[in-house]
């Protein structure tokens, strides 16, 4: 299957994505893997959900969340590479560039909001949408130039909320402000950063297990995430949790 047994792939649609009743349309989300390369290897930022979430409480996992449409509208430093957006766009239930950007988008806001990282260039910016007012008083212009589109999956029918989920990969030295208290919305009670190999083991999804064991093989063969790589794509079809590449 490509470097992923059927073992780990039967694992990923344990409890996590347990089936149940009702289809649900899945939502637009985007997921932000920060990553830190250090002597001893790679490090990734994992934050604690509040155990009052409906979805996935008490887990540990990416900073992310749904892409808000408004998104696209954000103006950037620079733009995401050409190979990206193809990536991004796909043609496995495709999207159209500009909401590929307004995902790409999210997953920069989403790390503000969650974990108080600004990722971009120092600079002048302006806007009167409310989730980037952070961006706005630190003088730091949104940069799309630097993340990779690492993993995608869709969450099966019958769970709480349902999300098509994109896992994006940006590097900690793209982060322009860390604010020392964290994001505004307090989403995740604790950060961390954690060996790839020890954040596997961590209380944390089935299917971020997965994606960073995906990651690991990506890293192996690309340490510095070339653009344009293929992409692992998780989703139910035919009552079995599948993986295809983009």
């Amino acid at each position: 299957m490509d470097g992923m047994t059927r073992t780990e792939v039967d694992n990923a649609e344990s409890k996590d994505f347990a089936l149940g009743k009702g289809p649900l349309r899945p939502r637009d989300a985007a997921t932000l893997i920060l990553l830190d390369k250090s002597s001893a290897g790679v490090k990734v930022l994992m934050g604690r959900r509040h155990r009052s979430h409906a979805f996935m409480p008490g887990k540990f996992v990416f900073p992310g969340g749904r892409t808000d449409p408004a998104d696209s509208r954000i103006a950037a430093a620079n733009e995401l590479h050409a190979g990206e957006v193809m990536k991004l766009t796909g043609s496995l239930r495709p999207v159209s560039a500009v909401r590929a950007r307004a995902i790409a988008m999210s997953a920069i806001r989403e790390t503000y909001e969650e974990a108080g990282l600004l990722i971009g260039t120092h600079g002048t910016f302006a806007t009167r949408a409310s989730g980037w007012q952070g961006f706005v008083e630190h003088n730091v212009q949104p940069s799309l130039e630097r993340l990779r589109l690492v993993a995608r999956a869709i969450t099966p029918p019958g769970r709480v909320r349902r999300f098509d989920t994109r896992f994006l990969a940006a590097w900690r030295s793209d982060v322009a402000v860390a604010l020392p208290d964290g994001g505004p919305t307090n989403e995740l009670e604790e950060l961390v950063w954690l060996p790839l190999g020890e954040a596997k083991e961590g209380d944390i999804p089935n299917i971020t297990r997965t994606i960073l064991g995906e990651l690991e093989t990506r890293l192996a063969a690309d340490p510095d995430l070339r653009p344009g790589g293929t992409v692992p794509f998780y989703r139910m079809l035919h009552n079995r949790f599948q993986r295809e590449l983009l």
